[in-house]
C-alpha cells in the first residue's frame, strides 16, 4: 500500500514539475490542418506565463501533446478557441471529458474555462447534452466531482478578454472570409513581453499593428500548387481563407516581432506528401521579410525572456 502511495505521489509530481522559470514559454502542440498527418496534429498552441497555462484552440491530438510535456490537463487554466472550424475544435471533448478524470494527469478542479466566438457557450451546452449518460454514470460510478465537469464558457468580442496572475489576453477580429465571422487571433502580454496568434486569416493588417514590438508572432501560411487547384476546385475557397508566404511577409516586415514562426500550415500538393517542406515557404517569404524566422514543427518551443529562444521538438536549440 505505501508503495503504491509512493508512486501515485512521484507520478503526481512529475505531473506538476513546471520546468519554466522564463516569463512566458510557448510550445506548439499542433502545427497542421485537418489532413490526419502524423506529423502535425492539428491547431493547438500552449502558453505558459507565470502561474498562468493558457490553450489556444483545441485541435487533434492537443491532449496527447499535453500528456507528453507532463502537464496535467487540468492544470490548464483557460482555453481560448480563434473559429468554429472543426480543425480547432475536435480536442475540446477529450480536453473537457478526460480532463476530468480523478487522475494524476487530468483532476481539473471546477469548470472548465472557456472563451470564443459567437456560438461558444452554445457549443458547450450541446455537449453536456450529448455526454450526458457519460457524465452521470462517471459521478454515480467513480464519484467525481460535479463541478468539475461543467462548463465556464463565453462567447467574446474583441478586446481583452482575460486578466490573472497578471497575464491579460486581448482578442483582436481577423479575416477568415466574409462567412467565417467572427474571427480572432489572441494577443498574450506578461511581464512586458508580448505574443501574438494571428489565427486563421487571409492578409490583414491589423495582426501587424497587434504584433508591433512582438517578442513572437505565430502566423498561419497556405502554399497550394497550381495544379491542384485546377484539379479539385474546393482547394480556391481554401486557399482564398488564408495568407500566402509573400503576404505573410509583408506582415512580418511590419511588425518586426524578435521572431516570427508560421503555424497552422496549410500546403495542398497534387501528390501528397508525408510532410510539410520548408525550403518553399522560406523562399517566397524571403522576397518580403529578411528578420528571424522559423517554419514551425509540432512540439517546436519558445522561450522569452531577455532574448527569444526557439528548440526543436527533441530540444535541440535552434538559430533562425
Amino acid at each position: 500500500m505505501l508503495k503504491a502511495l509512493l508512486r501515485a505521489g512521484l507520478l503526481l509530481l512529475a505531473f506538476t514539475t513546471s520546468a519554466s522559470a522564463e516569463p512566458i514559454k510557448v510550445t506548439l502542440l499542433g502545427t497542421g490542418v485537418p489532413t490526419p498527418r502524423p506529423s502535425s496534429f492539428s491547431a493547438s498552441t500552449l502558453v505558459e506565463a507565470g502561474s498562468e497555462k493558457l490553450l489556444f484552440d483545441l485541435g487533434r491530438g492537443s491532449t496527447m501533446q499535453l500528456y507528453r510535456l507532463k502537464i496535467p490537463l487540468g492544470a490548464i487554466t483557460a482555453n481560448f478557441i480563434t473559429h468554429m472550424h472543426s480543425d480547432h475544435l475536435v480536442g475540446l471533448p477529450d480536453m473537457w471529458l478526460t480532463g476530468w478524470l480523478a487522475t494524476p494527469w487530468a483532476s481539473r478542479k471546477g469548470p472548465m474555462k472557456l472563451y470564443g466566438p459567437k456560438g461558444t457557450v452554445a457549443m458547450t451546452e450541446n455537449l453536456t447534452r450529448a455526454f450526458a449518460d457519460d457524465i452521470r454514470i462517471r459521478i454515480d460510478d467513480e464519484h467525481l466531482d460535479p463541478a468539475a465537469i461543467a462548463f465556464a464558457a463565453k462567447d467574446i468580442e474583441p478586446g481583452r478578454v482575460y486578466d490573472s496572475n497578471g497575464v491579460k489576453v486581448t482578442a483582436i477580429e481577423v479575416n477568415h472570409g466574409d462567412k467565417i465571422k467572427p474571427s480572432f487571433g489572441y494577443v498574450i502580454e506578461y511581464d512586458g513581453h508580448k505574443v501574438v496568434l494571428s489565427g486563421d486569416t487571409k492578409y490583414d493588417e491589423r495582426i501587424a499593428r497587434a504584433a508591433e514590438g512582438a517578442d513572437l508572432l505565430i502566423h498561419e501560411v497556405a502554399v497550394v500548387e497550381p495544379e491542384l487547384l485546377v484539379r479539385n476546385p474546393v482547394y480556391k475557397d481554401i486557399g482564398a481563407h488564408h495568407t500566402s508566404p509573400e503576404e505573410a511577409g509583408r506582415i512580418f516586415a511590419s511588425a518586426r516581432p524578435k521572431l516570427a514562426v508560421y503555424s497552422h500550415i496549410v500546403f495542398g500538393t497534387v501528390k501528397p506528401a508525408p510532410d510539410i517542406p520548408e525550403e518553399p515557404l522560406i523562399l517566397r517569404t524571403r522576397t518580403e521579410y529578411k528578420g528571424p524566422l522559423l517554419v514551425g514543427r509540432d512540439m517546436m518551443s519558445f522561450r522569452i525572456g531577455d532574448t527569444v529562444e526557439a528548440f526543436a521538438p527533441g530540444g535541440a536549440r535552434l538559430e533562425p
